[in-house]
């Protein structure tokens, strides 16, 4: 066993595994996407499919996954099921994520592309050099 895989079982283990599945579940674009469309309104899945550009299978598979990790939950009307968002710990999160874009990504969003990273990784490296007076 290599050494990132000794770490992910350790991480596994505690709160840390925890957060690493919320974040996994919610890192893929098509879940993510799903949940943006969800803030809007309940939709079902040829809705959401149609909003997404994407195919039916593909959404409905997402939707499982978010189902199943309460992001999303479903309920039947008539002959069809629909999704909605998690209001309670998911709109928050959408919150969360617009302050600290805007807070910390000027301009907006730009921390969060790979040149922008980049730029933060170099500009927290200057911010730990110390001097030392002897």
């Amino acid at each position: 066993m290599n050494y990132l895989s000794c770490e992910l079982m350790r991480l596994k283990r505690g709160l840390s595994g925890k957060c690493y599945a919320f974040f996994k579940v919610l890192a893929n674009p098509t879940r993510l996407a799903i949940l943006e469309v969800l803030r809007e309104k309940p939709r079902n899945v040829t809705e959401l499919a149609g909003t997404l550009k994407q195919e039916q299978s593909m959404v409905s598979h997402n939707l499982g996954l978010l189902e199943e990790c309460g992001f999303a939950f479903s309920e039947r009307k008539e002959k069809q099921r629909l999704y909605s968002l998690n209001k309670e710990t998911v709109e928050p999160l959408f919150k969360l994520f617009d302050y600290h874009a805007q807070k910390y990504c000027p301009p907006p969003g730009t921390c969060l592309t790979e040149k922008g990273l980049r730029r933060v990784r170099k500009k927290q490296a200057s911010s730990q050099l110390h001097v030392i007076h002897e």
